[in-house]
């Protein structure tokens, strides 16, 4: 080494002329820089005094071609009774004149530089490599600060920092190494059995083996290539992202929905309000009892709504975030590159957090008909004037949802002759109600007696008692008067004989409610119901003079 030094000094110094040192001495600092590039061409050893084997500092070359530093020289000849070349053992019978090299020089200059920013700049690379944090994968080759590893080796089972990562990436047998993020545990890839490295995947057992597990214990197993069954599983796993993705869209669509249903809710109380207020603005200082009453009934309403509401979407957003954070996991296990942590971590990432079915969830408006007119029902004989606006107006909004139904003829119930006196004839619609908003109208005034409402029995014979807990919600006229099916029954007071009855039903709600069509007044309204079931409108005249129940379309007639 020390002798190719030498020689390229040599081959320097007869190179370089006299005239072409005059050019160099006069250099530009544009051709200064280009023989500074070329300086970092060129090894260490190349600029190496041979005698104090340091880079060098005031170099001359003797008449043989060969440079030393010029203080080593002379002290070498100064301290030797000959004076000679110490490389070539060349003799000079008198002391050479030396002269220093200046184009050796400055490229020794230039090269000491290049060296001290090359040694600064490796420092402060290091300086900048982060030190590991809990949790993180350590070098393992670094002593005293441990820094953050940026490889694993499988062949060395040894994870490295940048720094000592570098002879994987310089050196031709390392090179051929397999390099994968740093991961922890990686004895964990290796057999314990056989110290063979874990490449298949035996499908049998779901369980990772290597090449000899492979061709002895599990000989007879389905057993692939551990990258194959990391495809497969990675297909499966995008499936499934796509899948709770789908899940999570559902969700979001769900709380629009819920959200919307809230704002109508909003609105219509609002709207509610409004008439309210307005109602209860014109008058006496009397009824301001029965006004706040009411404000605060519809604001009830609207809190309850809203807080179902929220407790929806409160439920939503957290499975949102449980699929959100599943998806997370999913996409980090779905970006990693190391076939068996994807193995080892695939039955924990892969299942969908536990969430509920919301297909048939909805929030439902709660209805205000009727709330204002029970609160000026309670002041009637000082709003004689305002009640009938006010109950024809409600009568009109309620009046929106009519239905049209027919007669279902295989629920009639002629009375036949192996049946007594006690039982009444009734007849069913032919169309069932499970959700929403619904009213008809019952014209009445051809018949004594009468009941009519809606019940959940799809199929009513014989003798039948008519209450809210056995499913019939009507209001009757009998010999007793006027009577509801609530238990106990009530009896009610009316001013004038209703000609046609509507009934106004809000399944959702469990709201049932009578008016008195002529007047627009309210009869009674049961409220709180639970509906379970459907809902079919209900008939009976309850009367022997033998007039027949006719089925095209009500002979009494519901419109």
């Amino acid at each position: 080494m020390k002798l190719r030094v030498c020689q390229t000094n040599r081959w320097l110094q007869t190179s370089v002329s006299v005239s072409q040192r005059d050019f160099l001495s006069k250099a530009s600092t544009e051709q200064r820089v280009v023989m500074a590039a070329a300086s970092c061409l060129l090894s260490e050893d190349q600029f190496l005094c041979c005698i104090c084997l340091e880079v060098f500092t005031d170099p001359v070359s003797t008449p043989c071609g060969h440079n030393f530093c010029k203080n080593c020289i002379t002290q070498h000849w100064n301290s030797s009774p000959l004076c000679q070349c110490p490389v070539c053992k060349r003799k000079y019978y008198t002391r050479p004149e030396l002269h220093v090299n200046t184009f050796i020089s400055e490229m020794a200059a230039q090269f000491k530089l290049s060296a001290q920013q090359e040694a600064s700049s490796s420092s402060r690379r290091r300086s900048e490599q982060q030190s590991a944090k809990p949790g993180e994968v350590l070098c393992d080759v670094c002593t005293g600060t441990k820094l953050k590893a940026l490889k694993s080796c499988l062949v060395c089972l040894t994870s490295y920092c940048e720094t000592h990562l570098q002879p994987h990436q310089t050196v031709s047998g390392l090179k051929r190494h397999q390099l994968i993020d740093p991961v922890k545990n990686l004895e964990r890839r290796i057999c314990s059995k056989h110290d063979k490295l874990l490449e298949m995947f035996c499908k049998s057992d779901q369980m990772c083996v290597c090449v000899v597990c492979s061709v002895s214990d599990h000989k007879r197993h389905d057993v692939v290539p551990l990258k194959e069954e990391y495809k497969v599983k990675k297909a499966g796993l995008v499936k499934k992202q796509a899948e709770i993705q789908g899940m999570i869209l559902k969700r979001l669509e769900k709380v629009q929905e819920v959200k919307c249903s809230v704002q109508l809710s909003k609105e219509e109380a609002d709207r509610e309000l409004e008439g309210g207020v307005q109602f209860f603005a014109d008058l006496m200082e009397s009824i301001e009892i029965g006004l706040n009453e009411l404000t605060e009934a519809v604001k009830e309403k609207q809190r309850t709504a809203e807080k179902q509401a929220a407790d929806f979407i409160k439920e939503l957003e957290q499975e949102i975030f449980e699929l959100t954070k599943r998806s997370s996991e999913m996409d980090q296990l779905s970006s990693s590159e190391d076939h068996l942590q994807f193995i080892h971590n695939f039955s924990s990432v892969k299942t969908v957090p536990p969430t509920k079915d919301w297909t048939n969830t909805s929030i439902h408006p709660p209805s205000y008909e009727g709330m204002v007119v029970r609160a000026v029902s309670q002041v009637e004989k000082k709003l004689n004037d305002q009640m009938k606006s006010l109950f024809e107006d409600e009568l009109k909004r309620v009046q929106w949802y009519r239905c049209y139904a027919m007669l279902d003829p295989d629920t009639v119930h002629p009375r036949p002759p192996q049946y007594k006196g006690n039982d009444c004839r009734c007849v069913l619609s032919n169309l069932g109600y499970s959700s929403g908003r619904f009213y008809f109208e019952v014209k009445v005034d051809k018949w004594s007696t009468w009941t009519l409402g809606v019940t959940r029995k799809d199929n009513v014979k014989g003798q039948v008692q008519l209450s809210s807990s056995n499913g019939f919600w009507t209001l009757c006229l009998c010999s007793d008067g006027y009577v509801v099916s609530t238990e106990p029954a009530v009896h009610l007071s009316l001013r004038s004989k209703p000609e046609k009855v509507g009934v106004y039903v809000h399944y959702d709600e469990g709201l049932v409610c009578f008016y008195d069509v002529s007047t627009a007044a309210l009869i009674y309204s049961f409220s709180d119901c639970s509906f379970t079931e459907k809902l079919y409108l209900f008939f009976s005249p309850c009367s022997n003079d033998g007039n027949n129940i006719h089925t095209g379309g009500f002979g009494c007639v519901i419109q």
